[in-house]
């Protein structure tokens, strides 16, 4: 059985964040959460987690937490909105980049052996390799893109130093779509099924950037929870950049038509709308999960189908919820 341990998770109130959470208290960890709530809930957190209110851009929130000792970090935190990091670059560095730093310098100043981090399939930017396995060339298409891949760089050369004097394993999950119970229905910034769900459960009309046809790799939370949980006492994924996703295409207009359906409307009796491209936006992404079959023994298990229909009867059950 393996040994309990003491695990920060940064951004433990936020969608994955308590997910992970969840399914380390149930591993029997001991869970500490970072979190400033900027998107993340309160409520969110499991009441057997320690939680803390603060920030990864500043030091003094993390220092007394580290000094409390920890045998890993789950760093998740970020700001993770493309249309908000070309709204304001500093802010989006700030938290995904810098807040990392501070991380890293924290983890080395106390010797915390593991640290696994949140990367994103961004980086890989357009590329004609589909489905995109880690070793294409990364080339970021927005200031979102480029703070995720500067972060993932710097956690994997502090790893890689001669000079730390103790043996700091790192992982990184480039995450393709993640999607689920919990994902905001409101934030008009991130997730794009649960954006255009949140929009039918409102009575919204559907905002589709772009013709439609480009694709995205939906991988289920569960899916990815259970991959970061692999990792976390498998040595063979330390020093290693691993893909999250599906390895499979769904089209934004599919996308839509698919929740459409779900309450019983269509394109004729529910208005979708067409907007220009949006700056940063990805025209194709699918995941290459071999690596994480290999190193981790992982394969996605939640067919696409069954986790929107989860996830649509969660997000019902909320909307009776707030409406009652």
């Amino acid at each position: 059985m393996t040994k309990a341990k003491r695990i920060l998770v940064t951004g433990g109130a936020g969608f994955i964040g308590s997910h992970i959470v969840d399914a380390l208290l149930a591993a029997g960890h001991q869970v500490v959460v970072l979190d400033n709530l900027t998107t993340g809930k309160r409520q969110a957190v499991n009441h057997s987690a320690t939680f803390i209110e603060g920030d990864v851009r500043r030091p003094e929130d993390l220092q007394p937490i580290f000094d409390h000792g920890l045998d890993a970090v789950f760093h998740i935190a970020g700001q993770a909105s493309i249309r908000l990091s070309f709204t304001d670059p500093a802010a989006d560095l700030g938290v995904n980049t810098l807040g990392t730093v501070n991380i890293l310098q924290q983890c080395i100043a106390h010797r915390v052996p593991r640290l696994l981090f949140a990367s994103s399939m961004t980086v890989y930017g357009n590329t004609e390799i589909n489905p995109i396995p880690e070793t294409a060339p990364v080339n970021p298409v927005s200031n979102y893109a480029v703070t995720k891949y500067a972060a993932e760089r710097y956690v994997h050369i502090a790893a890689a130093r001669a000079d730390l004097g103790f043996d700091f394993g790192v992982t990184s999950f480039r995450m393709f779509n993640v999607y689920g119970e919990r994902q905001s229905l409101t934030n008009a910034y991130q997730g794009v099924f649960a954006i255009f769900l949140g929009n039918l459960l409102r009575g919204e009309p559907i905002n589709i950037h772009s013709d439609g046809e480009q694709s995205r790799d939906f991988v289920h939370v569960s899916d990815v929870v259970r991959a970061w949980l692999l990792a976390l006492d498998q040595p063979a994924s330390h020093g290693q950049v691993i893909n999250l996703g599906t390895g499979q295409g769904v089209s934004v207009n599919q996308l839509c038509d698919l929740v459409l359906a779900s309450a019983g409307k269509t394109r004729a009796n529910h208005p979708v709308i067409y907007h220009p491209a949006q700056p940063g936006d990805m025209r194709r992404s699918t995941a290459d999960v071999s690596k994480a079959r290999t190193i981790l023994g992982w394969e996605p298990q939640v067919r696409f189908e069954d986790g929107m229909a989860a996830t649509i009867r969660w997000a019902q059950e909320i909307s009776k919820t707030q409406d009652s």
